[in-house]
């Protein structure tokens, strides 16, 4: 078949003073071809007739009527489920390899005489307007943490004219995530832009019968910053698309990163952040000249972060535990009974009384769980040791495994005084060393020798370096026994 480029050519040829025969040949195509096209004038797209039959019968037309139907009731019906109806109602009638022509032919209908599909309209970004926000769940990326498994999120923050984008680990949707994600992308940033829009999240957007449009916190957030707060519509996520979009390609960039790199494998969260910093730094290389337009009329930073907690006040129960977010946690039991303030942030927690900080506790993630620390309780349960064997929270009170498998050595060697026993060596390791008691524990276990409370005391007191556990003593080899058997003797 002889195409436009080929006529064209050919065209050129002629007008430039070749022979018919020098011009066919250039341009690839019989001498009588080129004689036809040049007395035609006109290329073979022009002259080309449409293709308006069919080649072969239509294997659907008998039923085609009902399929329609079905399509104009229920326009989300897939082809191949109608076709695998179709193979059903009708056995052997349709074969599998006229799937694809069934297919062709619905989509055909679709784009003739099916719904109208939703328009997307593109918009024009100012420089300096609005940022973008999300959460993105890391996990399918497999990063782990010493070999542990690393689930997180991502608090992905994006300026939508130049795509200049950053992110913060965390760990749940939270406000304390929402608040500590945008103020780490604002200072990082170095300015404020006008807009910030986020999706629907429960931390930051009202149900849409509250009057309000934004919580309290979220609009104190935005209040501090000069932010006007804007959000998508309910099942919109296309609303947000820029930081949606970035999302996919955050991840694909960051797979790509961790495969060059030849391991998913970090010695520390602080090393896995700063790897994903620097690939934040690598992007945004290739986007100065938008930032730079941004930065010019980027709005100046308040004199101070806010804080990103929430704050709370809960009394203490007698068990000398509070109760935070549907979790518990321990506090010292001197402030049973009294009333705390609870500062609640990302990762951690902060117990105020009186204007001063008494304790600070690692946050728990999820509900119905527990942290108890050992120190807060174990003056009474030394005091009161019937109280262990069925306490609620005992599991927490093993600080180590070692501790664990000591209280099972007590129990098995004296079912009614070991709790007691191993009561006072976790007091021992409260009032002295934890480290110390560990080390002690271990040292009797690798000597077969028996454990209790005087014997863990006498050797915490005594100062004696236990050797760590990476020193592994091999016996020497003696080869000698080699000669005896070579020479037939018998070796004891």
């Amino acid at each position: 078949m002889v195409t436009d480029a080929q006529v064209r050519r050919l065209m050129r040829m002629l007008t430039s003073g070749r022979t018919l025969a020098a011009a066919a040949a250039a341009a690839g195509m019989d001498e009588k071809t080129a004689r036809k096209y040049r007395g035609l004038g006109k290329l073979p797209s022009e002259v080309a007739r449409p293709h308006t039959w069919r080649t072969r019968p239509d294997p659907f037309a008998e039923v085609w009527d009902e399929v329609r139907g079905r399509l104009k009731d229920h326009p989300g019906l897939e082809a191949k489920t109608l076709f695998e109806d179709l193979q059903r109602r009708f056995p052997g009638r349709f074969s599998d390899g006229q799937l694809r022509t069934f297919q062709r032919r619905v989509k055909t209908w679709r784009a003739q005489e099916g719904p109208e599909r939703e328009v997307f309209f593109p918009q024009v970004h100012r420089p300096g307007e609005l940022c973008q926000s999300d959460f993105t769940c890391m996990n399918s990326l497999g990063v782990t943490i010493q070999g542990q498994a690393f689930p997180h999120l991502m608090y992905h923050f994006v300026l939508t004219y130049s795509n200049w984008e950053t992110g913060t680990i965390c760990f749940s949707e939270s406000f304390e995530s929402l608040s500590e994600g945008l103020q780490n992308a604002l200072w990082e940033l170095g300015g404020v832009p006008k807009a910030h829009r986020t999706d629907r999240m429960s931390t930051a957007v009202q149900k849409t019968e509250h009057p309000d449009e934004f919580t309290q916190r979220y609009t104190g957030l935005l209040s501090h910053y000069g932010l006007e707060g804007r959000k998508i519509q309910a099942q919109k996520a296309n609303e947000n698309g820029d930081v949606e979009q970035r999302h996919h390609r955050w991840k694909r960039a960051l797979d790509q990163a961790l495969m060059m790199r030849g391991s998913r494998d970090f010695q520390s969260r602080e090393d896995y952040a700063g790897f994903v910093r620097e690939l934040f730094a690598q992007l945004a290389a290739g986007r100065r000249k938008h930032l730079a337009e941004e930065l010019a009329v980027l709005r100046r930073l308040p004199r101070q972060r806010l804080d990103a907690c929430k704050r709370d006040w809960v009394r203490v129960g007698s068990g000398s535990t509070i109760r935070v977010n549907h979790n518990t946690y321990s506090v010292p039991s001197r402030l049973i009974g009294e009333k705390v303030e609870v500062r609640l942030y990302v990762e951690h927690l902060e117990v105020w009384h009186g204007q001063k900080r008494v304790d600070t506790l690692p946050r728990l993630r999820g509900e119905s769980r527990h942290h108890i620390n050992y120190r807060h309780v174990i003056e009474w349960l030394v005091r009161k040791p019937g109280a262990f064997e069925n306490y609620r929270y005992r599991e927490d009170l093993f600080p180590t495994s070692r501790f664990r498998m000591a209280y099972d050595a007590l129990i098995k060697s004296s079912p009614a005084r070991g709790h007691k026993e191993y009561l006072q060596i976790l007091y021992l390791a409260a009032r002295e060393n934890e480290t110390a008691v560990d080390d002690a524990l271990r040292c009797l276990m690798d000597q077969d020798r028996p454990i209790d409370a005087e014997t863990v005391k006498a050797l915490v007191k005594s100062g004696h370096q236990v050797p760590p556990p990476t020193d592994v003593a091999i016996a020497p080899t003696d080869l000698t026994v080699y000669d005896k058997l070579l020479d037939g003797e018998e070796v004891a």
